[in-house]
Formats: C-alpha cells, sequence, structure tokens
C-alpha cells in the first residue's frame, strides 16, 4: 500500500464550512501532479496562438494557420503522447457535420472535436471520465472568421490543461477510461460538446463526470483590481434538467437540491484538488454556469450527465471577445503574454489529483439507502457492494444542510451504518474506498424500509 488507512477519519471540527484536511497523499499521485509543467502549458499555448485564428469557420487546407492546421497539430501532439504510452492513448477525431443554423453557422460545415482515449485496464470498470477544452477562437465580431483571434485565454489555456493532463496521466495506468478532448466550436453554439454529448448517450457511456475547463488563465481583475492567483471557480447545477417526476418529488421531499451527481463531481474536486495542490482555494458556484452564459458541459448536463465548468475566478472582458489593439492606452485581445502560467498549472494540478484518485478508486456503492422504516433521531444507513468488487471499505460522509461541503467522514467496513444524528438536521452519503485511501464519488442515500 502506498500508506496505511486508519479505521477512523474524522477531518475537521463539525462546525462551520470548514472543508474537510487530510494530512495523506498517494505519492504516485503526487507524483504525477509534480509532473504538470508550466513551461509544456506555455508552450501548447503560444503554439495555438500561431495559427492567427482558429475560429471553427476559418481555413482547413492552410499548414500555419486557421482551425484545420490547429487541429491536426493538437492530433499529432497527442500521438506523441500516445508513441510514448506505448500505444496505449488512443488518438482520434469526433468528426460530424454542423448543419447551417441561421446565425453563426452560414452553411454546413464539416467539424472535428480531437480525442486522446486512455482506456482503463479494469474490464469490469466501464466508467468515463472526460475532460477538455476548446480549441476555438473569435474576437469581436463572432462571425468574423479571418481577423487574427488568438484566443489565449479563452480558451487556449483550457485545450492546454486537456493536452498537458493527456502527456502525463497517459504514462499511468487507471481502472476507468479517461478521455481528453479538444472541442470545436463552443464560440458557435457549443456544437463540438453537443455532438459529444450525444456520441456518449446514444453509445450508451458510463461517463461519471465531464470536466470542462475555460478560461483559466488569468488572474488580474482588470475591473476590481484584484490579483488572486490561488482562488478557481467550480459552476455545478444541483438539479438535473432530465429528472423524471418521481426524482423530482423525492428531491422535493427530502430537500436534497444541493445534491446532484454534478455537485457531487465538484465537490469531489474541492476536496481532492485541495487536498494536492497547495495554495489553492476551489469555490463552488451553485449555479450551471455564468449568468446567463454556458459551457461545453452543458450539453452534457442537457443529457443527464454529471457535466461542470471550471473557470478563474476574475474574467477579465478586456482580453475576451476582443480584437486585438490598444485603444487610450489600454491592451485589448486575448495574447499569450496575459496568461499567468503557473495559475494554469495550478489549475491543471487539481483536474490531475481528482481524476486519478477517481480513475483509480472502486465504482461506488449501489443501492444506498437510509432506513426509514420507524421514526427516530438516529440514522440507519445500508448499501451494497459494487457488482464483482470488495472494497477495503466506505466513507459514511456527513454535513449541516447548510454548509456546501462534507464536514465528517467515518470509515466503515462492512455495508450498515448506525449514527447518532438525526436525518432530520444533517445531510448524508456514502462512498467506497480502496486500501490506498482512493474513494469513489459519493452516492446520496434514497429512503428504504
Amino acid at each position: 500500500m502506498k500508506y496505511l488507512l486508519l479505521s477512523l477519519f474524522i477531518f475537521s471540527a463539525f462546525s462551520g464550512h470548514s472543508q474537510t484536511v487530510t494530512i495523506r497523499q498517494d505519492q504516485q499521485i503526487k507524483k504525477m501532479v509534480d509532473e504538470v509543467s508550466a513551461q509544456n502549458i506555455e508552450m501548447i499555448v503560444r503554439k495555438l496562438v500561431t495559427f492567427e485564428t482558429r475560429h471553427s469557420l476559418s481555413d482547413t487546407l492552410s499548414t500555419t494557420t486557421g482551425i484545420g492546421a490547429a487541429r491536426n497539430w493538437i492530433k499529432s501532439e497527442l500521438e506523441r503522447y500516445s508513441k510514448a504510452s506505448g500505444g496505449r492513448l488512443k488518438v482520434e477525431f469526433d468528426t460530424f457535420t454542423q448543419p447551417a443554423d441561421g446565425r453563426r453557422i452560414a452553411s454546413p460545415t464539416i467539424m472535428k472535436n480531437v480525442l486522446g482515449i486512455l482506456p482503463g485496464t479494469d474490464p469490469a470498470d466501464d466508467r468515463v471520465f472526460i475532460v477538455s477544452g476548446h480549441y476555438d477562437s473569435r474576437a469581436s465580431d463572432v462571425n468574423d472568421s479571418k481577423i487574427f483571434a488568438p484566443g489565449a485565454n479563452d480558451d487556449a489555456s483550457g485545450t492546454a490543461a486537456a493536452i498537458e493532463l493527456a502527456r502525463v496521466m497517459s504514462q499511468y495506468k487507471f481502472n476507468c477510461t479517461l478521455i481528453f478532448v479538444a472541442m470545436v466550436a463552443e464560440e458557435q453554439g457549443l456544437y463540438g460538446a453537443a455532438n459529444l454529448a450525444k456520441r456518449a448517450k446514444a453509445e450508451k457511456w458510463n461517463l461519471a463526470g465531464m470536466i470542462t475547463n475555460d478560461i483559466v488563465g488569468n488572474t488580474y481583475g482588470m475591473e476590481t483590481g484584484i490579483k488572486d492567483n490561488n482562488s478557481v471557480r467550480i459552476f455545478s447545477e444541483g438539479v438535473s434538467g432530465v429528472e423524471s417526476p418521481e426524482e423530482a418529488a423525492r428531491r422535493a421531499s427530502t430537500g436534497s437540491e444541493n445534491d446532484g451527481q454534478a455537485r457531487q463531481f465538484a465537490r469531489y474536486l474541492k476536496e481532492i484538488g485541495e487536498r494536492y495542490v497547495d495554495q489553492l482555494n476551489v469555490k463552488l458556484i451553485y449555479r450551471r454556469d455564468r449568468y446567463l452564459r454556458g459551457g461545453d458541459h452543458t450539453p452534457f448536463s442537457q443529457q443527464g450527465f454529471a457535466g461542470i465548468r471550471i473557470t478563474e475566478m476574475n474574467e477579465d472582458f478586456d482580453r475576451q471577445h476582443q480584437n486585438v489593439r490598444k485603444e487610450n492606452g489600454v491592451d485589448y485581445g486575448d495574447l499569450p503574454d496575459f496568461v499567468d502560467y503557473n495559475y494554469t498549472q495550478k489549475v491543471t494540478r487539481m483536474n490531475l489529483a481528482s481524476l486519478a484518485n477517481l480513475a483509480l478508486a472502486p465504482r461506488e456503492p449501489l443501492n444506498v439507502g437510509v432506513v426509514t422504516s420507524g421514526l427516530t433521531n438516529k440514522t440507519v444507513l445500508k448499501w451494497e457492494n459494487p457488482v464483482g468488487e470488495k472494497p477495503a471499505g466506505y466513507y459514511v460522509v456527513m454535513r449541516e444542510t447548510t454548509s456546501p461541503v462534507w464536514e465528517k467522514k467515518f470509515f466503515i467496513t462492512g455495508n450498515t451504518a448506525s449514527l447518532n444524528y438525526s436525518k432530520d438536521n444533517y445531510y448524508f452519503g456514502v462512498q467506497s474506498v480502496d486500501a490506498d485511501g482512493h474513494e469513489s464519488l459519493v452516492v446520496i442515500p434514497k429512503s428504504v424500509r
């Protein structure tokens, strides 16, 4: 074992909104985290900027400029990593024809996401996790496909994060499948993500979580004057847009509107990210995305998957969606010199730690329930092992109803737990854990008799 597992973990005082704290780290994950390179991230961002524009309707024939040259370079870069992995990283274009939409797509256009697929090593573990950034760019006029549109922060930074994750993680083995994606046509209407989300649904992927890293390279808020290289936001929806009437009734009766799959996924990234990355404060934002806005996780949410968005704390709108220019002494435009690469490295490391911990963890417990056969001030939970798997144990997690994060963890070796805390006053969940301390996502219990 990489480290010993104690029989009981209670990580934080049960008061306020303090995040759980862990003193142990898996040394293999820590090694991977340390391998994430700010220099590589900067190289990728600057290389993407050299294509002058990555507008989704720009040139596809040139070898040096436009969306075609950019996607070919991304594919070749992933293929280099594939070779270094002994061919385990599978690289492909996810190609589709986007119909005209009368708004931002004038005529049917062939588009391509770029995928690096790292298959899991456990045939019984069919979980899939996607991590992405969008490689297309734009300037002030979203329909101008020829103007210089460097897109260094929006979103070469997120694309670089996904590519760097592929470079590091393809050298290691995980139980389940990881897919690293450079998405196309985010700026035209989230079309690349919509195509991949529909594919995941049609092919019945067990897609346990999808992350988009979009705008993850700026640390200075021009309007506010705030410089913050320690904070990052994670947006997640609480209620799935595809919940059934029965699920809605259950949610209403248990008050679980903050415990949807996406929100559990976001909480997980906060806990594990802060466990492995120093000087990192993950802010959980209880919205699907920024006010009245959307990102590449949105189509996945609309298909019922747990999609979340990672984004910097303070967007600089002098950079974003702007023609490159200088006016009244102010620089406008999304240029690579304005990206904080050490910050993007930190965000990428948060992604890696969380994905690695999940992909090494057992699958989630099944049929998790809170027993409601009688009135009691105690809480009795029960669950079943994942099919064909016997984890080393389980964590029962709990938090006050006003807390955004789990505040206590109890390690249990069996399949039941009786706690001297009332289900009326706290929220509970259960997650599997292996002998090395890798935790699955939390499962919220249903009422059982």
